[in-house]
């Protein structure tokens, strides 16, 4: 297994700037997760660390060893796709050795590692059916043996789930990331999915314009966003925003006659030398509480505008000012559309970023 370094990698066709100077580094092991929209550089960086692009600048390192220049047979990479390519004619038994059977391994070496993959991927009672009558699950299944199979020190997946149903990419999910940490491979995935991202990923790196915004755990992008594109971008829903300004130990919701007040040091702390100043609020749905009626300070009164079901709770929409807010709220809390309730901001799980530059505060 290998550290993956990339430094300063640019990729360039003609005038177009798919990755823009971009650093990362995958550590022994490490599941790391290239999240972002289309056309955002993830999928072009995953193909030059493979070694299927040659960058425009920068250095790639495995360990070590640069292989910024070196083919990906020589940089002993396994990479799984969107679609399987797999051989359809063949049967599962044959998609899966055939990497090994085109370097001329032994027959029992190979019989020995066919064994051990068939183990990881319970592909035991599909060895004789051939890759075309197999359900997509399966056939991505039979994919990642295949690269594995071969003992690659890197693996790089390029959104493999994307293209099953939502079942399959259930399944999928949620064996994927125990899989990995069996085999101990460092890996690289790329998804626009943030479903996906946040269950599998040790490390997150969030990619916008060919740069990177933010990367690090799941919990401290969702936590602690550092820009208010990756507040919007991870979590299902995003965050919720509105333009304030900060006046006296209170937060002036714009469009509106409340202002929030505060007491968190840490969040008072981030404000000074911003008094007046055009700010925006973030804050995730489930930190925006509901009563139905308080005469506490803190709390503001809305109309419900929608309530959806989805799943375990309830998303429900209020207005605030210009902005449409989302809260998240049980089914047992007896709420209708078009009446009114108290809600209040958890206010330590408040983010607060410059306008301007979209930045956090803190």
């Amino acid at each position: 297994m290998s550290t993956i370094l990339v430094k300063n990698l640019k990729k360039y066709y003609e005038n177009v700037k798919a990755v823009d100077g971009i650093n990362l580094e995958a550590k022994n092991g490490e599941f790391v997760v290239l999240l972002g929209p289309s056309g955002c550089g993830k999928t072009t960086t995953l193909r030059c660390i493979a070694g299927l692009e040659i960058p425009s600048e920068g250095s790639i390192f495995f360990d070590e060893k640069e292989v910024t220049r070196l083919t990906p047979s020589d940089r002993n990479v396994g990479m799984v796709f969107q679609f399987y390519a797999l051989y359809p004619h063949l049967r599962v038994r044959d998609n899966i050795t055939f990497p090994l059977r085109a370097q001329r391994v032994p027959l029992p070496k190979i019989q020995k590692k066919l064994q051990e993959v068939v183990q990881i991927f319970q592909l035991e009672n599909l060895l004789k059916r051939k890759a075309r009558d197999l359900p997509p699950g399966d056939q991505q299944r039979v994919a990642l043996a295949r690269a594995v199979i071969r003992e690659p020190n890197v693996l790089l997946l390029d959104e493999p789930l994307s293209a099953l149903d939502e079942k399959f990419r259930e399944e999928m999910r949620s064996g994927l990331g125990s899989l990995q940490k069996r085999i101990g491979i460092t890996t690289i995935y790329v998804t626009h999915d943030q479903r996906e991202a946040m269950a599998l990923g040790d490390v997150i790196v969030v990619m916008k314009e060919g740069s990177i915004i933010q990367h690090g755990t799941p919990e401290e992008l969702y936590e602690h966003p550092r820009t208010v594109f990756v507040g919007h971008f991870l979590g299902t829903p995003g965050m919720n925003f509105s333009n304030c300004s900060f006046y006296d130990h209170r937060l002036s919701i714009e469009g509106t006659n409340y202002s929030l007040p505060l007491q968190n040091e840490g969040l008072l702390s981030a404000l000074q030398g911003y008094f007046g100043k055009e700010l925006i609020l973030g804050i995730r749905p489930e930190y925006v509480k509901i009563t139905e009626k308080s005469d506490e300070d803190g709390y503001l009164t809305v109309k419900v505008l929608v309530i959806e079901p989805a799943g375990r709770f309830r998303l429900v929409d209020f207005m605030l000012g210009e902005k449409i807010f989302r809260t998240r709220i049980g089914w047992d809390l007896s709420i209708g559309t078009g009446q009114d309730i108290q809600v209040k901001f958890m206010e330590e799980k408040i983010c607060i970023f410059d306008r301007k530059t979209e930045i956090a505060l803190r």
